[in-house]
């Protein structure tokens, strides 16, 4: 019986050790702080300090592109959303030490405060229950790309966009990948650097050749690389190729768990929303031209 109580007894401390050893370790993750507003949680993400599993990555990309469907939508909703279960959610908040999704939820709520929503409308289209499926159709993706475009207004990172316009106005040449969903934001742009007299590659791997396209690129060279989640494509690869080169690398992609940021010598976010399960590029386009402008207006000025 002394036996049972001395192993309990010795048990006992290992036990609070390694329970302390886990809340140390999750409060280091966190920069040693619960975060207490949604900026907070953002600061947390982009740090680099929490590592995801898969599933819990998916929900991380997800909460950091749709802050308003977070706040709106109930646990079934966001779950059903981010394509994930609802008990993947209650797991990420409590990584952040919440008790549940509702109080990790409050942070979104308080942040939307005050702050247009981005359903508010396709709400009012669905209000107006238009007879024409198509122009449904056609006002939702409207919203959905003023939705976009709304969101450059709110939170335009001015700094990043001067540096890139700089690195791209300095380069030999300029290499523009993006595959998938955006290809058709690169096609666009290395068309305009064209038209506007600037010397450019579309890498668009017609033949399976898109390393070919970047295999003579140097230091004296840069590459505007654009990307969207799920991250799939064959652009991070080449970009790595391109950044072991020694190029100069600027990325326009939707969050801060894009493999190109760490490739990048600068990256915009740009958040495209969706409608019906298609999604806007109007964003991705507007601030791409804006790039263009500034770059050729560099170039001859």
């Amino acid at each position: 019986m002394s036996g049972r109580r001395k192993t309990a007894d010795e048990s006992s401390p290992r036990s609070l050790e390694t329970a302390a050893r886990k809340r140390s370790r999750s409060l280091a993750a966190l920069g040693y702080t619960k975060p207490q507003t949604y900026e907070e949680l953002r600061a947390v993400l982009s740090s680099g300090t929490v590592h995801f599993p898969k599933r819990l990555r998916q929900v991380a990309i997800f909460l950091w592109q749709h802050p308003s469907d977070v706040a709106l939508g109930t646990i079934a909703q966001v779950a059903d959303h981010a394509g994930v279960q609802p008990s993947t959610l209650v797991r990420f908040a409590q990584i952040f030490g919440y008790a549940g999704f509702s109080d990790f939820q409050g942070l979104f709520k308080d942040h939307m405060k005050g702050s247009w929503p981005e359903g508010r409308g396709q709400g009012g289209q669905e209000q107006a229950a238009e007879a024409n499926a198509d122009l449904h159709f056609l006002n939702g993706m409207v919203g959905a790309s003023q939705a976009s475009l709304s969101r450059i207004g709110n939170g335009f990172d001015i700094g990043s966009f001067e540096k890139m316009v700089e690195l791209l106005a300095a380069a030999e040449l300029i290499y523009v990948i993006g595959s998938k969903r955006a290809f058709p934001v690169t096609t666009y742009l290395s068309l305009t650097l064209s038209q506007q007299g600037v010397r450019n590659v579309l890498v668009d791997n017609v033949g399976s050749t898109a390393f070919d396209q970047v295999g003579c690129i140097s230091p004296r060279d840069a590459v505007l690389a654009v990307s969207f989640s799920p991250y799939n494509s064959i652009t991070p690869d080449l970009v790595a190729v391109a950044h072991e080169r020694g190029a100069c690398i600027v990325a326009i992609t939707d969050s801060t768990f894009s493999p190109l940021v760490k490739l990048s010598d600068t990256w915009l976010e740009v958040v495209e929303s969706d409608f019906a399960g298609f999604r806007s590029l109007a964003a991705s386009l507007a601030v791409g031209m804006a790039l263009v402008h500034g770059v050729v207006a560099r170039r001859t000025g």
